[in-house]
């Protein structure tokens, strides 16, 4: 595996069941970065994600004794939706052990392929653990996510699609959960062309494989804390750790801040939901270090549940400043309120939402606390709101917003 006719094969097989995802040049993250960045939007695949690639071409290789067995993974749901679909493509049974954390979207998805979904452990370890289990007792054959060698041929057809679009490609940056997509799109890319720098980025809360990096060989976290829930891997493959060492260049770990923020850019800017995990190559691009680079960030999925969602942008409207809350002491008599009304109204801020506390003072004659959550255009348009209200004799406090 892992050999450049394997790689034109599995480019060929997989064109049965993924969608055409075309480079998306991007004019908002080439201005921010000084390089000419293109987006692999693989969030617009039928299943919203990449992972179909991996799992339809590696159920393409087994044997029809092995289908005949029933399918079995464990998976946070991307894996689970390219297993399960590819499964019914072949009329074969699939079983898919999700860990309880996963989004109900991603469950219900796999489930409407005709998956059986079996909810286990709290990451996705946990529910590899009992999906092995559940493949000795009943004769599954297993489909591994990431440490499979199939598998990860399989993802790496995305290269190939990149180098026919973008031949002069210098910098490819991919997700790393437990590395088989690094390692498929790293080896190929090296294939291709061995000058081009491959970068891994994880998110600091599970970078399972920066430690192992640094260690030498495969390292497992204590534990993993992040709301990219597609990469909050603990262990990383060890049969594709030989692979990703030689090919791929750096890693780069970022922030869960970081993703909130890249979350509502690529909503804004290009009118696409990424999933948490999708968005680390998105988030990385400003610690990349270069100028005047061909770049691709390959945003791996978009399968985001609706509340979480609704988080990650309110989030994001509060570290950008859109969204600010302000502490101010009044006179608790008549009119004071709609003083302080006036003078956010005067400089175009909008109040959505007000708290009245009368109980922060002993002497009420003295002071009542307003807190008052605003919207506004950013950090800008914030420190204008509050120089107007120091203006005015008030002395605002700014707090922490809460929706």
């Amino acid at each position: 595996m892992l050999t450049l006719d394997k790689f034109e094969e599995a480019s060929e097989k997989v064109k049965e069941v993924t969608l055409e995802t075309k480079l998306v040049y991007s004019d908002f993250l080439s201005e921010q970065t000084g390089n000419k960045v293109y987006l692999k939007p693989e969030n617009m695949q039928f299943t919203g994600a990449y992972k179909v690639r991996g799992a339809y071409y590696k159920i393409s290789t087994l044997t029809e004794a092995e289908r005949k067995k029933g399918l079995i993974t464990a998976s946070a749901g991307n894996h689970a939706q390219g297993v399960a679909y590819a499964a019914k493509c072949y009329g074969c049974k699939a079983v898919i052990v999700m860990p309880t954390t996963t989004p109900l979207i991603k469950v219900n998805r796999t489930k409407s392929y005709g998956a059986e979904v079996v909810l286990c452990g709290d990451v996705y370890d946990e529910a590899c653990q009992k999906a092995y289990e559940l493949a000795e007792e009943k004769g599954y054959t297993f489909i591994h996510p990431f440490d499979d060698l199939a598998v990860a041929t399989g993802q790496g057809t995305i290269a190939m699609e990149i180098f026919k679009e973008l031949p002069l490609v210098e910098y490819i940056l991919v997700p790393i959960g437990g590395g088989g997509l690094a390692t498929g799109v790293s080896t190929l890319a090296k294939l291709l062309n061995p000058k081009i720098k491959v970068i891994g980025v994880e998110p600091a809360g599970a970078n399972c494989m920066q430690a192992s990096f640094k260690a030498g060989k495969v390292t497992t976290l204590p534990s993993v804390n992040t709301i990219a829930d597609g990469t909050a891997v603990k262990t990383p493959g060890s049969k594709i750790f030989p692979y990703i060492k030689k090919n791929l260049d750096d890693i780069i770990t970022v922030e869960d801040d970081e993703l909130v923020v890249a979350f509502l850019d690529m909503v804004e800017n290009h009118k696409m939901v990424v999933e948490n995990s999708g968005l680390l190559t998105v988030a990385a691009l400003k610690h990349l270090g270069v100028k005047d680079k061909r770049v691709v960030s390959i945003l791996s999925g978009g399968n985001m549940d609706v509340i979480t969602m609704s988080s990650v942008v309110q989030q994001g409207l509060i570290f950008r400043d859109r969204i600010f809350t302000v502490s101010v002491l009044l006179p608790d008599k008549p009119g004071e309120l709609s003083k302080v009304a006036a003078t956010i109204a005067a400089e175009q801020g909008n109040v959505i939402k007000l708290e009245h506390n009368q109980f922060v003072s002993t002497n009420r004659n003295a002071a009542v606390e307003l807190r008052i959550t605003l919207e506004c255009f950013g950090t800008d348009h914030k420190n204008q709101i509050i120089k107007a209200l120091e203006k005015n004799g008030y002395k605002p406090k700014l707090v922490r917003a809460s929706l």
